[in-house]
């Protein structure tokens, strides 16, 4: 079961940290990804780490803004988002894959103001 949360409100330029925790004893053996839905467009992933949190993989429109990172000690991976933009307005949801086992968290809402 995973339980995002950390989304908010913020003007462009602003900072967010996205948190989502993980219940179960094998957290670390789960890539973890963040995706996001814009009302209107299609799911996009934003971010994904390995298991290990040695591999890390972002969103072309990321662009060095935010990153993603994870606490296997507390069944947690975070996304830092820095340089928020109007267009980062979306509900991000966390992810977490093994093989064919996928999980979904229930989103969190960030809504970035000009």
């Amino acid at each position: 079961q995973l339980q995002a949360s950390g989304g908010g409100s913020v003007q462009a330029g602003g900072s967010l940290r996205l948190s989502c925790g993980a219940s179960g004893r094998s957290f670390k053996m789960y890539a973890m990804a963040w995706f996001r839905m814009a009302p209107g467009k299609e799911r996009e992933l934003v971010a994904a780490i390995s298991g290990s949190g040695g591999r890390t993989h972002y969103g072309e429109f990321v662009k060095g803004r935010f990153t993603i990172s994870r606490d296997n000690a507390k069944n947690t991976v975070y996304l830092q988002m820095n340089s928020l933009k109007p267009e980062d307005t979306a509900v991000y949801y966390c992810n977490a894959v093994k093989g064919f086992d996928s999980n979904w968290g229930q989103g969190t809402q960030v809504t970035v103001s000009s």
